[in-house]
């Protein structure tokens, strides 16, 4: 059920990815999920028209070591721009580009992008062909419908025509946002109209979801979402590998991050994952409020070590 998994000649140790995460999966964040297990990471979803821009913020976002394999997400409306993007040397790096056709933030859909796509066919098959052109791997990650409507298996296959070698599905329409339980079926359906690989998306907190996913979809393969940034060692429990002790992992998690993106990034940053990571914790509540009072990294890893421990 769990293992590798061949994407058009890029070969994954395992098929439980760590999703693409607006705000969140930065590369000390991939780094650290990926030697947790997870086969495949990907990059918080990044603009392309930032990217020709020659946006530092957005350079920023693609930042990765010579680990091998890993994805970038990106998203935008304009094939030509899009395909320009993907030829560029930033992203040069990635095994695998992956178009958002997913975000159902407002601000994205209003500027046709993300979500919007799902609204419209044509152009979401002249991007996926365009991005193809430029001759790397590109997947797709999608939500089951908009308005109503659900046409998952539709959408696959129109990935697939257009060159896609993967798909994401997300079990959820726009509307849902992240709530509600996934809709297997569409996800099943969706496996069933298309050869290339479909992975699942939406509600895995465990290894039984897991289990529970692939077994009622035929997946190849499930996308692990906020789960990962309440406890990245879910990767290490969905394979059934030892986890290290978290405070071990904040404390790496930390310096790596501030080494990258300097003190006060690092200070919002982590303080805002030692809140994920305490989520369900006894006393969380007080622990996240001298936590949020915390003014540097050297009070936010003190703090950590007495929360965390060796646990």
């Amino acid at each position: 059920m769990f293992q590798r998994i061949n994407v058009a000649g890029m070969v994954c140790p395992n098929n439980v990815f760590l999703a693409p995460l607006a705000g969140y999966t930065n590369y000390p964040f991939r780094r650290m999920c990926a030697e947790l297990g997870a086969g495949l990471t990907f990059t918080e979803m990044v603009s392309c028209k930032g990217l020709l821009y020659g946006s530092a913020e957005t350079k920023l976002l693609l930042h990765c070591g010579k680990e091998s394999p890993k994805a970038a997400q990106i998203f935008g409306s304009d094939p030509d721009i899009m395909r320009a993007a993907c030829e560029m040397e930033e992203l040069a790096p990635f095994d695998l580009i992956d178009i958002n056709m997913g975000c159902p933030v407002p601000k994205v859909v209003k500027n046709g992008e993300g979500s919007a796509l799902l609204e419209n066919f044509p152009l979401a098959e002249k991007i996926i062909s365009a991005c193809v052109k430029s001759g790397k791997r590109i997947s797709v990650k999608y939500r089951i419908g908009v308005n109503g409507k659900k046409f998952a298996a539709d959408f696959a296959r129109l990935c697939e025509g257009a060159g896609a070698c993967m798909v994401t599905v997300h079990g959820r329409t726009r509307e849902q946002v992240y709530a509600g339980e996934p809709d297997f079926a569409q996800i099943a359906a969706a496996k069933n109209a298309v050869k290339i690989p479909v992975v699942a998306n939406g509600g895995i907190f465990s290894r039984a979801d897991a289990e529970d996913m692939i077994a009622k979809t035929g997946a190849d393969g499930v996308m692990v979402a906020r789960a990962a940034m309440y406890d990245p060692r879910i990767f290490c429990e969905i394979l059934r590998i030892d986890a290290p002790p978290m405070g071990e992992l904040f404390a790496r998690q930390l310096e790596e991050t501030r080494a990258l993106y300097g003190e006060r990034f690092a200070t919002v940053f982590m303080r805002k994952m030692a809140a994920f990571y305490l989520k369900g914790k006894a006393g969380s509540a007080e622990r996240k409020r001298r936590l949020f009072a915390a003014a540097g990294t050297a009070e936010v890893a003190r703090l950590a070590e007495e929360f965390f421990g060796k646990n």
